[in-house]
């Protein structure tokens, strides 16, 4: 069987929470915080050994080998009574969907109802921001549920990857499921946010009607924030200077945009290389207009860099 049972179940566990790594890890870290503080025990593997296709080997003191699939385990916490599923890393196609179908077998199998997940919603925002939540649901019957968790509706868009895929599945199943989606700024989607996994966790709490101690994901964003704020003060002394040459005559004025809406900027332009080389002239020299190179260089020189490209 794909999926190994490890451990005595209950006959019905109403609730799945499924996560799976996405930008800012803010899904899979909402679900791994939870379930480490309400004391998930392994109770299920899913074996994905036929569905990981590696691209590359292991190589230790010269010996070659075939890296160890991922882990996707399931955790059974007892109270409030709910699976927690932690995916390793997102698989995709084909092998993808067969892992969510895995997955929604063995939650159907032990009478889970309603099936939640959760990702990052970025945006061109400051650290500063507040988080907000959205949601997306299979039924209007669970959307009416938002209100009461402090959610809003998402109105339109896409929810790429498993975190997504699931809900749409579970949703094809005819089980309740929703995803929850926190703000984070866009400039910072390869930095894990603990913030906005904060956010989600503040769902999940009122869902399930129980409390999670935050001291130590409170000392993770305090950490963030102050990397980012630092990030973003750089950035806004770069404008600064060039607002000081422009006023004193030096270059021509222009409107500059916020710190964190160039940072988002460069960030889309970051993603555009990573899918085309030859547009990294563009990057470079947006990076050169603000006077920004020199604290994105090594970022900009790995986008080149062929050992980092084939990890």
């Amino acid at each position: 069987m794909p999926t190994k049972t490890l451990k005595q179940i209950p006959d019905k566990v109403p609730v799945l929470i499924a996560g799976w790594p996405g930008m800012g890890n803010v899904g899979l870290g909402a679900a791994d915080y939870l379930r480490r503080k309400l004391n998930g025990k392994v109770c299920a593997r899913i074996d994905v050994t036929h569905y990981f296709f590696p691209e590359s080997i292991e190589v230790k003191r010269g010996i070659g080998r075939i890296p160890s699939p991922p882990s996707h385990n399931i955790y059974l916490i007892d109270n409030p009574g709910l699976f927690v599923f932690e995916g390793e890393t997102q698989v995709g196609g084909e092998a993808g969907i067969n892992i969510a179908d895995e997955l929604l077998d063995f939650a159907q199998k032990h009478g889970v109802e309603t099936v939640y997940t959760g990702a990052a919603f970025a945006m061109p925002m400051s650290y500063k921001e507040p988080v907000r939540v959205f949601g997306v649901a299979t039924s209007d019957q669970l959307k009416d549920t938002f209100a009461g968790h402090v959610v809003e509706p998402l109105v339109e868009g896409h929810i790429s990857g498993l975190n997504g895929l699931l809900l749409g599945l579970a949703g094809t199943r005819g089980l309740a499921a929703a995803c929850f989606l926190a703000t984070m700024p866009h400039y910072a989607v390869q930095t894990s946010n603990p913030k906005a996994s904060k956010a989600i966790i503040r769902v999940f709490e009122r869902i399930l009607n129980t409390r999670i101690d935050m001291t130590e994901i409170n000392r993770a964003i305090k950490q963030t924030d102050e990397l980012l704020g630092e990030f973003e003060s750089r950035v806004n002394a770069a404008l600064q200077a060039l607002r000081q040459q422009a006023e004193q005559g030096e270059t021509e004025p222009e409107d500059q945009p916020e710190p964190h809406e160039l940072m988002d900027r460069i960030e889309q332009l970051f993603e555009l290389v990573q899918r085309d080389r030859s547009k990294a002239s563009l990057l470079k020299q947006e990076l050169d207009h603000w006077g920004l190179f020199k604290l994105y260089e090594d970022r900009f020189l790995d986008l080149f860099d062929k050992k980092k490209n084939q990890k």
